[in-house]
């Protein structure tokens, strides 16, 4: 059976749990807004980090300071791992209500080079479903071709 770890990171309030909960088809805390307790000390990062297939970074469009933030999640989890690109994914999730204006937002360098989707679960929940799906899947590829090149140069 194939594993892949991936981590999903951002802000605080920025919509991990929800869409967590949203993905893994578990109903417990969608709707209301529940602190969860998850790292929140920058020691626990590496260990974390180690042996990850790929990172999301979930983030609250509507703040400013969010936008500024996820620069630090993409450094310490994406160019600190040295992750491909292809393995990140940025989720600019709108709130219940926020209206998810999805036209301008303008990411800085290197963020404007990452698969950027808009999740909107009142809007658009299969599609923001199908969003992830297509992201784990491209994970799974990356983890079967990876060990396919190990496999050949052991063989070679």
């Amino acid at each position: 059976m194939l594993k892949a770890k991936v981590l999903l990171v951002g802000p605080r309030e920025s919509g991990k749990s929800v869409l967590t909960n949203f993905i893994s088809e578990s109903i417990e805390g969608i709707g209301s807004y529940s602190p969860t307790q998850g790292l929140r000390f920058e020691t626990c990062w590496p260990a974390l980090m180690k042996d990850s297939h790929g990172v999301i970074i979930i983030f609250n469009p509507e703040l400013p300071s969010h936008l500024k933030e996820i620069e630090m999640w993409y450094s310490c989890f994406v160019q600190q791992q040295s992750l491909l690109d292809s393995q990140c994914l940025l989720v600019a999730h709108h709130k219940p209500g926020s209206g998810g204006d999805t036209e301008d937002l303008s990411l800085a360098y290197p963020l404007n080079k990452l698969k950027l989707i808009h999740s909107n679960l009142e809007e658009d929940p299969e599609d923001v479903r199908m969003e992830f799906m297509k992201y784990f899947k491209s994970i799974i590829t990356l983890i079967n071709e990876s060990r396919e090149r190990e496999e050949m140069s052991i063989i070679s």
